[in-house]
């Protein structure tokens, strides 16, 4: 019994230390995804060098940089839609849901801020008010401040948007599908987040993470952005994007479990679940 005791006490620590891996993985993860997507936003807007596409392709290289970055440790979820999507139908531990998103959030506040501080001469050229001309930089509005779509608006393209992202999401983390082999997935996850962009980006911005647009935001708001809370129009906008993935998530990632893993040949009784190493 004495031995028990001490060998449950000695395994404490290495769990507490485990857990703290990961933590520290999905936070400099998700911090390598905003510096390469708010980077480019903040150089094209403000420097002008560049377009829609070069935000397009720069945000999807930071996506696949922030995955090779934190696979290993974490599995480099990089986004509280996908970690909640994982915990509903791949058993990712419900506990570890809230940690990862606080790490996630934190990893995006910290890049907004070194993407701020960096640009701090161009934007006061840009726009020395601080006001919703560039603030866009940081943080999403309906139509991107410019197109006359509301927030409902906005509110449907999250979702739909977030959707596709998870429900792709699966099928390439699915060993029982086709699955990208060599550690390619990243590269193929980075692809996907282009293709979105370049597909999604006209109605909402495509933040399609809650933790890519609300630390960005939070950052804005303390260096100066004082109306960044709200839209184009006025209007309470922060909850959209935090709202609208959180829903559009698990949408997705269900889409994908009922209407494609639960007919891929397995023998697995939980069809289209990732096997662990332990498994394998």
């Amino acid at each position: 019994m004495a031995s028990a005791t001490l060998n449950a006490r000695s395994a404490a620590p290495s769990a507490s230390r485990e857990l703290l891996g990961e933590l520290a993985s999905e936070f400099i993860g998700t911090m390598i995804l905003i510096l390469f997507g708010v980077g480019v936003v903040a150089q094209v807007v403000a420097a002008g060098l560049g377009d829609h596409d070069s935000i397009a392709w720069a945000w999807g290289f930071g996506v696949m940089l922030g995955v090779y970055v934190a696979a290993r440790l974490s599995g480099a979820h990089l986004n509280p839609a996908v970690t909640l999507s994982l915990a509903i139908f791949r058993g990712f531990a419900w506990k570890k849901v809230a940690p990862y998103a606080l790490a996630q959030t934190l990893g995006a506040f910290v890049a907004a801020l070194l993407v701020r501080w960096n640009y701090t001469e161009l934007l006061a050229k840009f726009d020395p008010g601080h006001t919703i001309k560039s603030q866009f930089i940081f943080s999403t509005l309906p139509g991107n401040g410019v197109y006359p779509v509301s927030q409902w608006g906005a509110l449907r393209d999250q979702i739909i948007g977030t959707a596709i992202l998870l429900l792709v999401i699966m099928a390439l983390t699915d060993v029982f599908n086709t699955a990208p082999k060599a550690n390619m997935g990243a590269l193929i996850t980075g692809l996907l987040v282009v293709a979105i962009g370049m597909a999604w980006g006209a109605d909402a911005g495509y933040a399609i993470n809650p933790a890519r647009d609300f630390g960005p935001r939070l950052a804005s708001y303390i260096t100066g952005y004082r109306h960044a809370w709200r839209d184009q129009y006025g209007d309470i906008y922060f909850w959209v994007p935090i709202v609208g993935p959180l829903i559009g998530g698990p949408l997705g990632a269900a889409i994908y479990q009922f209407v494609i893993a639960r007919f891929l040949p397995t023998a697995d009784p939980q069809a289209g679940r990732v096997l662990t190493e332990d498994e394998e």
